[in-house]
């Protein structure tokens, strides 16, 4: 804890935000409308943080759209939904301070910024069975933005991740990749590829890429273009360094900028969020299972610093979760060059029929089509007594086409350099992708026999696949006696992945109350100092209720945070 009696201060504002994705834009632009001076500073070059390369959803109990959708939601039901999943890993507090404040904090920016989001009319939570669960209204998308209304900073909008585009920079949600695979076919879909590849032509005569932004891209575009609007300079390229006290408060904090130190006050206090530690080897190593390697989807420079800072200035850190990371399984593809390419199975690929996941002895482990981070739990869990890292993304020729395989693109795409990279593997029998994978042939003979047998009966026994209305959402059309993510695995030749524990954040952190004050190891709030985003100690607890349970809290803290600094 640095003290700042003496310290010539370089500039002055009321609040320092400390990194520039959803949690830090929500907070500065929170205390902006309410009348502060706000200053972001951000250390990379870049504005949005893993918001950018996010699939950009926002989980937001009882919003005001979900029951125009047929969703009545209460804050009651959704606190007992949560009692369920997060149970005691997070308090009463802190989470009906998040369903309280979430739909308010979506009027306040709707009201004062560009942020505009639409509840999906069908997107389960992902324990639809358990009491207090949805089946639709929760989970908010980003409308598409026009990154061409940032001006010059579009430049400054920190790009998608690769697997979000196509044609070398074109953005595509779910619903444009199941057009464009069918623009041969339907008359529908060939107007709206058209409609998105002539845009996109146009744009490349005058930007490196596409200006229809969608997702975590346009969550984060729409934040950026707020934070413009309102005139909140964004430093970039200015990591913080330390946290300034004056008699027990927060009094400002030094960065570097320009190759040099400054020294801010901050008649107010300091926001961290800077994306948790998923690229911080020395914190994984303490907070996470010693099966788990770095292997994350985060932006590198997510490292840590908020951290680090926080904990220096006395904060306690959490690290008793029920994951201190929220998982994905992920495949690597290891370039000549040494670089990787990572790819996430999040919600594409795992739950179409005719793919089944096995461990290193050959079986099946986990219900293939639920949560990622789930699935990510089951190889770290399964890995205690079987060999399970890496396991294995099993499927045949048919699903190839139809589905592709991480970066296999679907449709019948070229996908030789991916073979001869040993990324995919492929043989002309089980037998001999066994060999491939070095499994025992006979236990994948037998998994396959018994999951073509499960296909054939739509029903799964052994894992359930396809058995909520979760699974069946991801899945893949009325096949199997109506069961959409059970097909059959029998069209030579054979395909399969190796894929990782890997994460897309971290959810151990910086304790907080519900007005995201960080505490110290008492209990007792250290006066000026706040942390949002995943510097944050999840209110999930570590757990996974939903698509959006990340972004949804990073905001509503954000915006709990910019309220608060504008009351004291």
């Amino acid at each position: 804890m640095s003290e700042a009696s003496g310290q010539p201060f370089d500039r002055e504002v009321d609040v320092v935000c400390v990194g520039a994705g959803a949690g830090g834009m929500s907070a500065a632009l929170t205390a902006a409308i309410e009348g502060l001076d706000v200053l972001i500073v951000e250390k990379t070059p870049f504005v949005g943080g893993s918001t950018a390369v996010s699939g950009g959803a926002v989980w937001i109990p009882g919003n005001d759209q979900a029951a125009g959708l047929g969703h009545a939601d209460t804050p009651d039901q959704a606190k007992l939904y949560l009692d369920q999943i997060v149970g005691n890993w997070a308090s009463d507090d802190m989470k009906r301070a998040f369903l309280r404040a979430g739909p308010d904090m979506l009027r306040f920016f709707e009201a004062n910024t560009e942020v505009r989001l639409a509840a999906r009319a069908y997107s389960p939570d992902y324990y639809p069975d358990m009491p207090g669960a949805s089946l639709g209204g929760r989970s908010m998308d980003p409308l598409a933005f026009d990154g061409r209304t940032l001006g010059k900073d579009f430049a400054r909008l920190r790009d998608p991740l690769k697997e979000f585009v196509v044609l070398g920079g074109m953005m595509v949600t779910m619903t444009d990749v199941q057009h464009l695979l069918k623009v041969t076919s339907s008359f529908a879909s060939w107007r709206h590829g058209m409609a998105m590849v002539l845009r996109y032509a146009g744009d490349r005569l005058r930007y490196r890429r596409g200006t229809r932004l969608v997702l975590g891209n346009a969550l984060a575009g729409r934040l950026f273009k707020s934070v413009i609007d309102r005139n909140i300079p964004v430093l970039t390229e200015t990591p913080a360094r330390r946290i300034l006290f004056d008699q027990g408060k927060v009094a400002g904090i030094v960065v570097a900028h320009e190759g040099r130190e400054l020294a801010i006050r901050t008649r107010r206090g300091v926001v961290l969020a800077t994306g948790g530690f998923p690229n911080d080897p020395e914190r994984r190593k303490v907070f996470l299972p010693e099966s788990v390697g770095l292997w994350s989807m985060a932006p590198e420079s997510n490292s840590g610093d908020g951290l680090r800072l926080g904990e220096a200035a006395g904060a306690a850190l959490r690290r008793d979760n029920s994951s201190n990371i929220f998982m994905t399984p992920i495949s690597i593809l290891e370039r000549p060059d040494g670089t990787v390419v990572k790819y996430p199975h999040l919600v594409w690929d795992r739950a179409k029929p005719g793919l089944m996941a096995v461990n290193g002895a050959g079986r099946r482990f986990v219900n293939e089509s639920t949560s990622y981070h789930a699935f990510g739990l089951a190889m770290v869990e399964g890995h205690k007594t079987v060999p399970t890292i890496p396991a294995f993304l099993v499927c045949d020729a048919a699903f190839l086409k139809r589905w592709g395989l991480g970066l296999v693109l679907p449709g019948g795409r070229p996908f030789r350099h991916l073979v001869e990279a040993g990324y995919l593997f492929e043989a002309p029998t089980i037998a001999g992708l066994a060999a491939k994978l070095n499994l025992p042939a006979d236990a994948l003979a037998d998994s396959v026999a018994r999951f073509n047998r499960y296909a054939a009966a739509g029903r799964d026994p052994d894992f359930g696949k396809g058995g909520t209305a979760y699974n069946r959402y991801l899945g893949g059309g009325t096949v199997s006696q109506g069961n959409p993510c059970l097909g059959p695995l029998d069209t030579a030749p054979f395909y399969a992945v190796k894929v990782y524990p890997g994460d897309i954040g971290t959810a151990g952190g910086i304790v907080t109350d519900g007005h995201a004050r960080a505490l110290d190891a008492e209990g007792h709030v250290i006066p000026g100092l706040y942390a949002c985003g995943n510097d944050m100690n999840s209110v999930m607890g570590g757990t996974y209720p939903g698509p959006g349970i990340t972004l949804g809290p990073a905001m509503t803290f954000g915006y709990l945070a910019g309220k608060d600094l504008a009351g004291r």
